[in-house]
C-alpha cells in the first residue's frame, strides 16, 4: 500500500521548531522515544511533499524551471530567494525534517532493532532509509553546491564545515553502492503501511537505487566521462526502472493534512496566484503537443493555450492558460523519479557513447511513456514523434532530448531545473521584472550567515562567490 498515515505525535516530538540548521544539532528528544519506521514514515513524506509543492514561500521550482509564473505578486518568478526565505526552506525542511529523521532511524535500526525482525530485513531497512539519504543529500548538494555533510548531523556541533560539493557527490556514490549490495529481494523492508513508496518490496528499492544511480552517473557527464560511463553501465546492468509500475511516487489522500500540496496552493488556498508560463506553452504549441490538455486547463476556449509573459505583471487567470485540472486532484500522487526519466537518461547515456544501447529507441519510449502516462495514446505519440521537428535526430541529439525531458518534466520542477543546467536546453529567458537569468545554484540561507558565518564566508570562497550565477560542480560553462 501506497498510503501516508497521519501520525500526530510527530509534529510535536520528532521535528525541532527552530528555522536554523543548529536545530539538527539539538537533541530536543532522545530518538530511542520514537519508533524507526515511525520516522522513516515521516522523513519519506517531508521530502515528497518538498518536492512536490508550489508553495511560493518552500517551493519554486515549477517557476525556476518556467512552467507556472504568477500574477499578483511576481517577486518569486523574478527570483527573489530571500523576500520569503525560500532558500532557507529548502534548506531547513531536507536537513531537520528529512535527513534528521532518517538519521535517527537507522541509529535506532543499529543500536536497538526490534528483535523480531530477521538480520536480513533490518539490512534492507538500513538500505532504505541509505537510499532516502542519498537521494536527499544530492538534492541539496544540486540546490546550493557546497554544503555541510560531515558534520551536519553531529548534535555536538552547532557550526559545522561546508564540504566540497564534488567531494560529496563521490562519497554519495560510494554510499549508494553500499545501499545497493545490502539490499535483498524477498527479505522485506519496513512494513506495516510505514514505506509509502515501495510498501517494502525491496526489489522495488532496488530498480530505485539504481534508478537514481543513473540520474547521478549523467550529472557526471563532460566532469568525468570514465565515472559516468561506469556508473550508467552498472546501474542499467543492475537494473532500472522498466515500465510506469516502478515509479518512485507516494499516493496523496483526498483529506487534509495528506493531500497534495499542489492542491493545498491552487484550491485550499481559494487564491489564483498562477498561470502557466508563456515558456513552455509557446513551445508545446509549435510542437502541437498532445500533452496540453492534460498540463492545461482551456479556460479561454477550446483548443487555446496562452502562456503568461514569465516573471511579468499583468498575468492574471482571465487572460492566460491556467494549469490541467488534474492538479486540482488532492489525490494525485507524488513523483520524484519516473520511467520516462529514466528512459531518457538511458537515450543520453547512448548518444554520448557511454553504453551501447540504441539512444534514438529510449528516446522514442521516453516520450511515448510520458505521453501515455498523461492520459495520451500510443497513436498519439506515434504521431508526435513522426514530427521533423521532435523525431530522433543525431546530429542534435542533446537538443532533442533537453526540450522532449523538459516537457516531460512538467510536474516536476526541480529535476526540470537541474537538467536545464546540465543541458542548457532549451534557451530560457530572463525573468520580465528583474531580467535575472535563471539561477545556477539557489544561494544560502540568511540564518546561515548569522549561524554559521565563517564557516558559509569559506564556502562560498572556495566556489567562486553565494551568488544565483554561481555553478555547482557538475554545472559546466
Amino acid at each position: 500500500m501506497k498510503k501516508i498515515f497521519l501520525i500526530l505525535l510527530l509534529a510535536a516530538g520528532v521535528v525541532s521548531c527552530s528555522d536554523d540548521l543548529s536545530s539538527v544539532n539539538v537533541d530536543t528528544k532522545s530518538p530511542t522515544e520514537v519508533p524507526a519506521d515511525v520516522l522513516f514514515s515521516n522523513a519519506t513524506k517531508n521530502l515528497f511533499d518538498q518536492m512536490v509543492s508550489t508553495n511560493v514561500n518552500r517551493g519554486i521550482f515549477k517557476m525556476v524551471a518556467q512552467y507556472w509564473t504568477e500574477t499578483t505578486y511576481t517577486d518569486e518568478a523574478n527570483y527573489d530567494l530571500i523576500g520569503r526565505d525560500i532558500n532557507g526552506a529548502q534548506w531547513i525542511i531536507l536537513y531537520r525534517d528529512v535527513l534528521k529523521d532518517l538519521k535517527e532511524a537507522e541509529m535506532i535500526l543499529n543500536e536497538n532493532p526490534d528483535p523480531t525482525l530477521s538480520e536480513a530485513n533490518i539490512q534492507n531497512r538500513l538500505a532504505m532509509i541509505e537510499v532516502l539519504q542519498v537521494f536527499t543529500w544530492h538534492v541539496l548538494v544540486d540546490t546550493f553546491g557546497d554544503i555541510p555533510y560531515t558534520e551536519a548531523l553531529d548534535l555536538e556541533n552547532s557550526t559545522p564545515v561546508y564540504d566540497d560539493d564534488a567531494a560529496i557527490y563521490a562519497d554519495l556514490v560510494v554510499r549508494l553502492n553500499g545501499a545497493i549490495d545490502q539490499l535483498e529481494a524477498g527479505a522485506g523492508g519496513f512494513g506495516g503501511g510505514a514505506d509509502y513508496i515501495y510498501d517494502g518490496d525491496a526489489a522495488k528499492w532496488s530498480k530505485f537505487a539504481n534508478s537514481l544511480k543513473l540520474r547521478l552517473a549523467l550529472r557526471y557527464a563532460n566532469v568525468d566521462d570514465t565515472k559516468a560511463a561506469t556508473m550508467a553501465t552498472e546501474a542499467i546492468a543492475a537494473g532500472v526502472f522498466e515500465s510506469q509500475d516502478d515509479n518512485a511516487t507516494i499516493q496523496y489522500q483526498a483529506s487534509a493534512p495528506n493531500t497534495n500540496p499542489i492542491w493545498t496552493d491552487l484550491v485550499q488556498s481559494g487564491r489564483k496566484d498562477f498561470v502557466a508560463a508563456n515558456t513552455i506553452v509557446d513551445v508545446m504549441n509549435e510542437l502541437d503537443d498532445p500533452r496540453r490538455d492534460d498540463y492545461f486547463a482551456q479556460n479561454l476556449g477550446e483548443g487555446v493555450y496562452k502562456g503568461g509573459t514569465y516573471g511579468a505583471n499583468g498575468n492574471t487567470q482571465g487572460n492566460s492558460t491556467i494549469f490541467g485540472e488534474i492538479f486540482t486532484d488532492p489525490t494525485l500522487e507524488g513523483v520524484i523519479l519516473d520511467y520516462a526519466e529514466v528512459e531518457f537518461l538511458i537515450a543520453e547515456a547512448a548518444a554520448r557513447g557511454y553504453i551501447t544501447e540504441d539512444a534514438e529507441t529510449h528516446y522514442n519510449e521516453a516520450v511515448t511513456a510520458s505521453i501515455i502516462y498523461w492520459g495520451g495514446t500510443e497513436a498519439e505519440a506515434d504521431a508526435y514523434l513522426a514530427q521533423p521537428e521532435v523525431a530522433w535526430d543525431e546530429s542534435i541529439w542533446l537538443e532533442r532530448i533537453g526540450i522532449q525531458k523538459w516537457i516531460a518534466l512538467y510536474n516536476r520542477g526541480f529535476e526540470a531545473w537541474s537538467t536545464w543546467r546540465k543541458l542548457d536546453v532549451p534557451e530560457l529567458p530572463n525573468a520580465a521584472q528583474s531580467g535575472l537569468p535563471v539561477p545556477l545554484r539557489f544561494t544560502y540561507p540568511t540564518t546561515e550567515a548569522t549561524l554559521n558565518g565563517d564557516n558559509l564566508a569559506a564556502a562560498a570562497s572556495a566556489m567562486g562567490g553565494d551568488t544565483q550565477q554561481t555553478r555547482v560542480f557538475w554545472d559546466l560553462d
